[in-house]
């Protein structure tokens, strides 16, 4: 590489860089977080159908708030565009009883191969015009319900410049999205309601990473679907956004020379025993560490949740469980929790701190790993139910035959299967799902792993030891 061109790359990155802390921290705005008794919709297309942002988004609610209960729906549908959400809102969305709304779309509605030809700016503008009209539908139903919350989303981004596939590059689309994105922040700033941009935070990411690696992205399948690590980007964004960042799961500070508790932030320290070489009491925080999955969830996905951590500061700033030991001897120590041995680390590190939350062999991260689990059980369990409302919102719905649950139906289904390969794609799920005790069984079987869920998310007391070894 010549001098020339080095000096030219340093330069573009160091200017993504800037470029992505300026948009991405400085700008980001804060929305009232989730509270006791919350019942959240998602409302949204197949990013939201399929994807996991809002389970990770609970996730964060269930481990971080352990005595707050909140209750979150997917409620997107793959393919839909904001005419086929208006269609569904009554009976899909405001049948539920939110008390948030959360609405985003876009990605559809800003079309595909029609960028392919010469006219495609015009049937932009068309389409975008008929989704105004459809969204403006939406708008009136939310601003009758005083007792919901809306919280307008600005959706992921198209990437048309990565170099990680291909295929599906529709040059001017992303340009397109961000123009929704930009309607979208004004109509919720026109009604005073929350906004949410995962659009041009995204974008920047995107531009920040390809500097350094052309086929980065957060879209790296067919440039429209968040991977896993995508998906969690988008829960740290939305999360940032509700001012919950820089609340730790646990801060600890003590002086082992002085026999003194420091500091104790969210968390509650009892029977403290220290000198200069040992130290030991009862530590009980108030909340868990925030699990991160390793592997990977979802039709194609291919990336995991962990893999977010190399792109945003989730550790730093959503998944701090900090001990920090001042005035140990030097030397190197064994941390143990309960009596099992975490690691070893020397004196001096303890007295800089170490993030409990990245040692995932702790009782408490053990706790958090089994709620994530049944929040995954969970998850997949209700997206049965969104393949079922594909059908009926998508399918049946527009023939008179909404929740029928009979032979004309599946008939119905059967028959359009054999051309409509999205219809395919779900047809095995309704062959099931037809039968109202099956959809039932499944609700069920969700409530008790929610039950469960905020019955063992509660920490407790734990041992903590750290001796010295030489």
């Amino acid at each position: 590489m010549s001098k020339k061109l080095k000096i030219w790359k340093k330069a573009l990155l160091c200017g993504a860089a800037a470029l992505f802390t300026s948009n991405v921290y400085a700008q980001s705005q804060i929305i009232a977080p989730f509270k006791n008794g919350d019942k959240v919709a998602f409302v949204g297309n197949s990013i939201t159908d399929g994807g996991h942002y809002h389970s990770y988004i609970w996730l964060y609610y269930m481990t971080h708030f352990p005595d707050m209960r909140i209750t979150c729906y997917n409620v997107g549908i793959g393919g839909d565009v904001a005419k086929q959400i208006a269609r569904r809102f009554d009976d899909d969305v405001l049948r539920r009883n939110p008390t948030v709304v959360t609405l985003t779309w876009g990605m559809n509605d800003t079309g595909y191969f029609e960028w392919f030809y010469p006219n495609a700016e015009q049937t932009f503008k068309t389409r975008l015009d008929t989704s105004i009209k459809y969204y403006r539908e939406i708008e009136g139903k939310l601003l009758k319900r005083r007792n919901i919350r809306p919280i307008i989303i600005a959706s992921s981004p198209y990437d048309e410049f990565t170099y990680a596939t291909p295929n599906n590059i529709y040059r001017g689309k992303s340009a397109a999205l961000l123009k929704v994105a930009e309607f979208q922040e004004q109509a919720a700033r026109k009604n005073n309601w929350d906004f949410v941009d995962f659009n041009r935070p995204m974008t920047e990411i995107n531009k920040r990473e390809q500097v350094k690696n052309p086929t980065f992205s957060l879209t790296p399948n067919d440039r429209i679907h968040p991977d896993n690590d995508g998906h969690m980007v988008m829960a740290y964004l939305f999360l940032k956004d509700q001012g919950l960042t820089n609340k730790p799961v646990a801060d600890v500070e003590v002086d082992a020379a002085n026999k003194k508790v420091l500091k104790a932030d969210n968390c509650k320290i009892i029977k403290l025993n220290a000198n200069a070489g040992d130290i030991s009491f009862d530590y009980l925080a108030k909340s868990l560490p925030y699990p991160l999955d390793t592997v990977s969830h979802g039709w194609g996905n291919k990336k995991r949740q962990a893999e977010a951590v190399k792109i945003v500061p989730i550790m730093q700033e959503l998944d701090r469980e900090m001990l920090t030991v001042k005035n140990l001897q030097a030397g190197n120590y064994n941390l143990l929790i309960d009596g099992e041995k975490i690691g070893v680390w020397p004196a001096d590190q303890f007295a800089k701190g170490i993030n409990l939350a990245e040692q995932t062999g702790t009782p408490q991260y053990q706790q958090a790993m089994q709620i994530m689990q049944m929040n995954e059980e969970r998850w997949e369990l209700e997206r049965r139910l969104r393949n079922h409302a594909f059908i009926e919102y998508n399918v049946l719905m527009q023939r008179g035959l909404l929740h029928a649950d009979n032979r004309a139906a599946m008939d119905t289904v059967n028959l359009l299967a054999r051309k409509d390969p999205f219809v395919a794609g779900n047809q095995p799920t309704y062959t099931l799902s037809q039968y109202k005790t099956v959809r039932e069984a499944w609700q069920q079987e969700q409530n008790v792993l929610l039950d469960e869920i905020y019955r063992i998310n509660k920490p407790v007391s734990h041992k903590i030891t750290i001796s010295r070894i030489n």
